[in-house]
């Protein structure tokens, strides 16, 4: 686990391009973090996005709060981020692991398999995410995860445990107590009138 990996805990903030457009991106990440998001992860995938990840890096280091890169390894280079978020897709994680070296913070999207997990904290994981345990507007073709696997995973695993896919802070209690680290979140906060407000009701969820 990287010296970051140590700190992962709270409300997992996830950028979407729709939601929160060019214009509009850092407003509403620093909304976020105002109501306590611990994590943002940037998630686009359209062509020239260095100039606004790295204005994102700034802000995100400003609150002292770690910026994850979706899929990119190469972007999170270019622009010094945090770390990585891969899925089964993606660069392989010991190939990013030597690219962005020890310090980085790598996730790895594991769906509904525990031992998917387990192969990924052997390879050197810095948390694994869990879901959709809920319908999720993001993904709604998304496997769906039992809340059983959460509880197998914490008293298995000795990283921070994500949890993602449809959640509310009125489901996420019982992520939280069946022993998810983190809560990842993208129309819960996004899709709101309020982004602090919203960001405030999960992450007191944690306290």
């Amino acid at each position: 686990m990287s010296p970051a990996g140590e700190s992962l805990r709270g409300l997992y903030a996830i950028t979407d391009s729709l939601l929160t457009p060019g214009e509009q991106l850092l407003a509403a990440v620093e909304s976020a973090i105002r109501g306590g998001a611990r994590l943002v992860q940037y998630r686009d995938k359209s062509p020239g996005r260095e100039c606004q990840a790295g204005a994102l890096l700034q802000l995100c280091h400003a609150h002292d709060v770690p910026l994850i890169i979706n899929d990119n390894v190469e972007l999170a280079i270019a622009i010094g981020a945090d770390g990585v978020h891969l899925g089964h897709q993606d660069m392989a994680l010991d190939e990013a692991r030597v690219q962005l070296g020890p310090r980085a913070v790598i996730g790895i999207s594991c769906h509904d398999s525990l031992e998917q997990a387990v192969r990924a904290v052997h390879a050197g994981a810095d948390y694994v995410a869990f879901g959709s345990f809920f319908y999720s507007p993001s993904k709604p073709g998304a496997v769906r995860a039992p809340l059983s696997l959460l509880e197998s995973a914490r008293h298995t695993l000795n990283v921070p445990i994500c949890a993602i896919g449809g959640i509310t802070p009125d489901n996420g209690a019982a992520l939280v107590k069946a022993g998810a680290h983190m809560l990842a979140v993208i129309s819960g906060i996004f899709a709101q009138k309020d982004f602090v407000a919203a960001a405030r009701r999960y992450a007191q969820l944690f306290t």
